[in-house]
């Protein structure tokens, strides 16, 4: 297997982003949602964006925006791929022309595969702790064994991920890449540059480096 990627999402500070590329990180991820403590502001996310390395994937996070609105957000940053969290349709995924992530929630969700599938073009599903349409970010895990065999190498695997159980977490699913963000924060929105080391020594130690 290849190496496990990690992305560390709900960035809101420059200090933060550069702490994940220093540790390791392949992305970072930036949420425009406004019910989110970590929502960030275009300035802001520009700011984000300009500090970081190269070579660090820049992911905008949405959750059933406004076209408009991240057309805006697509004009003023320079952003690699496209996370959506809501109930976006495939259609409504497609319709920017950008490579994307769609997340489904696993808790309730049946028939995983097949929502998956209407996804085809999707550069990854990632597995989330939420309820199909809910909100991430709840620090709550699921039930990794019911993600079926056949989809675990190629997803992203969030929920509730922390530098305690991610090693049991890539061991187990050995998913393409693992997504936290509040199981690396000192307080909502702020990252601790100690956790996040932690949570990539963990992945390390998993993958067997």
């Amino acid at each position: 297997m290849p190496r496990t990627r990690v992305k560390i999402c709900g960035i809101t500070r420059v200090e933060d982003a550069i702490a994940a590329a220093r540790a390791g990180a392949d992305a970072i991820g930036l949420v425009f949602y406004a019910n989110s403590p970590r929502n960030v502001g275009i300035e802001q996310a520009r700011q984000i964006c300009a500090a970081l390395p190269a070579f660090v994937t820049t992911v905008a996070l949405f959750k059933d925006a406004e076209a408009g609105f991240i057309e805006q957000v697509l004009t003023a940053l320079d952003i690699d791929l496209m996370q959506f969290h809501g109930s976006e349709s495939p259609a409504d995924c497609r319709r920017f022309g950008r490579p994307y992530v769609k997340a489904l929630g696993m808790l309730g969700a049946s028939e995983i595969e097949a929502q998956a599938a209407c996804y085809d073009d999707a550069r990854a599903v990632l597995l989330d702790a939420h309820p199909p349409g809910g909100d991430g970010g709840s620090g709550e895990t699921f039930d990794w064994h019911s993600i079926p065999a056949a989809m675990r190498h190629d997803i992203i695997l969030a929920g509730g991920l922390n530098p305690d159980n991610v090693f049991d977490a890539v061991r187990t699913v050995q998913p393409w890449a693992v997504d936290v963000s509040s199981g690396v924060e000192s307080e909502a929105g702020i990252k601790s540059a100690a956790r996040i080391q932690q949570f990539i020594n963990e992945v390390k130690r998993a993958d067997g480096d």
